[in-house]
């Protein structure tokens, strides 16, 4: 379920082999051509078997109490973006939905899985972790859905949709956004764009899953996750 590979520095693509991390740096394509707005972003397992099954129950059987155990679970991945500079001083920002589809859901799963990160990360080091501004940020329009776009038409699909809703809340902080599922990257490109437009420091990104073609559903006929299968360990 999570990822200990070898993996992009910049953005965490996980790689298929340790030959990858030959090279110098050590980053994948798209990194290279610099198609990122973020400075890094790192992922805590790959979006496959019960880690997709926990996700997808979120999302759309409004299993909330999953979001903070899943939120928790992040934790294990902090390390990678304290060394990129986040730290007590940095803020939490989730990936926001539209207002309808918030009303629609209940709820935003990418700020459950912020509170459940900065919850863990304050017990386990008992103290302040960064704070979560889940307002920072704002959809201007509704857009479809990403699934089943193309790269190119993923970008098109989120350009200019952001919005930071007050620049003084995010101005010289090290901002870091939080999602449930990484998969192109365009989502979150177009948020630190905003950001930065606003006067952010640096933009970090962490997700709860890694989608990508070259692993897939890689725990295939899993059992279905329940809410106990996710509890984070004791810090």
């Amino acid at each position: 379920m999570s990822w200990s590979g070898p993996a992009c520095a910049r953005c965490g693509l996980p790689f298929t082999s340790e030959r990858a991390l030959d090279a110098e740096p050590a980053v994948c394509a798209l990194c290279r051509n610099e198609a990122f707005d973020f400075d890094r972003a790192r992922s805590y397992g790959l979006y496959g078997g019960n880690l997709r099954a926990a996700i997808l129950q979120l999302k759309f059987q409004r299993r909330e109490r999953l979001g903070r155990r899943l939120g928790a679970l992040m934790a294990s991945s902090w390390k990678d973006l304290e060394d990129a500079g986040a730290g007590e001083a940095a803020v939490f920002v989730p990936v926001p939905l539209h207002s309808t589809r918030e009303r629609e859901r209940g709820f935003n799963q990418a700020e459950l899985l912020a509170r459940g990160l900065s919850a863990m990360l304050a017990k386990s080091r008992n103290k302040l972790a960064p704070r979560v501004e889940p307002r920072a940020l704002r959809r201007t329009r509704a857009t479809p859905p990403q699934t089943g776009l193309s790269l190119s038409a993923r970008r098109e699909n989120v350009r200019g949709v952001f919005a930071v809703s007050d620049p003084a809340r995010v101005r010289d902080l090290v901002i870091v956004l939080v999602d449930d599922v990484m998969t192109t990257g365009a989502t979150l490109s177009a948020c630190a764009s905003a950001l930065k437009g606003a006067g952010a420091a640096a933009v970090l990104a962490l997700t709860l899953a890694r989608a990508t073609p070259e692993f897939g559903d890689f725990v295939a006929g899993s059992k279905s996750a329940v809410v106990d299968d996710f509890a984070p360990p004791h810090p």
